[in-house]
């Protein structure tokens, strides 16, 4: 240690001491007794005093556990389901209809429609279960209300293994329209690998027919519970009702009535859904190229 700095240090002292001394005798009230140099200590907390908590700066926001501010917590979960479904919309899933419920947004109503193959005019409807911590948790879960004769379908919960698929849900990487994708897929792609359901692998791979024919059955089984009233209670739950000519039929029309769309007349195009292929011909349309009138 510097010497100077010692001497210097021990002379404020000491002239710090005798002019406290000299003040001590006109000021009569008592002071807390000094600790040594360079240390503080808090004054004792009185008896049956609750301590008060300091609130926390602004500098330094609370932190949750998907990394955004605690306080934001719920908007931003709000905010990534609401992406999500716009997302689902977006895409236009084929034979996939699916509807946010309304007592939670963390869970999602919805039935596929499958047009072709081993499960052909199977209409199944399932239920989507949403982590709280999404999109940092694990992959979404989707359960059957009634559970398919299928390899990857449990056959007493009716959940359908989507880890398989998505061994790690990654964060801006997947979405909720994979999932629904993927659940899809599994009625024309039989997989048969490490399957929840033991007895529909073994029959895919050794009696095609046998399988074909429970898999008839639970087509039969899920349809005939199609006009069932929903498992949930939730005003936005999935619900079918027998054909009704006075409801249906005018809302049928209208969904095959074809509409032109404004910017199809502004591009002088046909909308799609319509043949590009002339009657009578093989020949597709084309345009007609017309010269610039002087």
């Amino acid at each position: 240690m510097n010497p100077f700095w010692s001497m210097s240090a021990n002379t404020s002292r000491k002239q710090r001491s005798d002019n406290e001394e000299q003040s001590g005798h006109s000021d009569q009230r008592a002071s807390p007794a000094r600790l040594p140099f360079g240390k503080k200590q808090l004054p004792a907390i009185p008896k049956n005093a609750a301590p008060i908590t300091k609130p926390a700066a602004v500098g330094t926001p609370l932190q949750s556990a998907n990394g955004t501010h605690a306080s934001y917590g719920p908007f931003y979960l709000e905010y990534s389901l609401l992406a999500e479904f716009t997302l689902v919309i977006k895409q236009k899933l084929p034979g996939i209809y699916v509807q946010p419920s309304y007592k939670s947004a963390l869970m999602w109503f919805g039935v596929i429609f499958i047009r072709h193959g081993l499960y052909q005019d199977g209409v199944f409807k399932f239920t989507v279960y949403i982590p709280d911590n999404y999109p940092d948790g694990e992959c979404p879960k989707l359960v059957f209300d009634i559970p398919v004769f299928h390899p990857l379908v449990d056959p007493v919960s009716g959940e359908l293994d989507v880890r398989r698929a998505f061994t790690k849900w990654r964060r801006n990487h997947n979405h909720i329209w994979h999932v629904l994708m993927y659940a899809r897929a599994v009625f024309y792609k039989i997989n048969t690998t490490d399957p929840l359901n033991p007895e529909a692998a073994v029959l895919y791979e050794k009696d095609v027919q046998l399988f074909k024919s429970k898999v008839v059955d639970s087509v039969k089984l899920c349809n005939s519970h199609l006009f069932d009233p929903p498992k949930i209670d939730d005003p936005y739950a999935i619900s079918f009702s027998p054909w009704n000519p006075a409801v249906h039929e005018e809302a049928k029309e209208k969904m095959f009535t074809h509409k032109r769309r404004p910017e199809d007349h502004h591009r002088g195009t046909q909308a799609s859904g319509l043949s590009w292929v002339k009657p009578g011909s093989t020949q597709p349309f084309s345009k007609e190229d017309n010269p610039p009138q002087s």
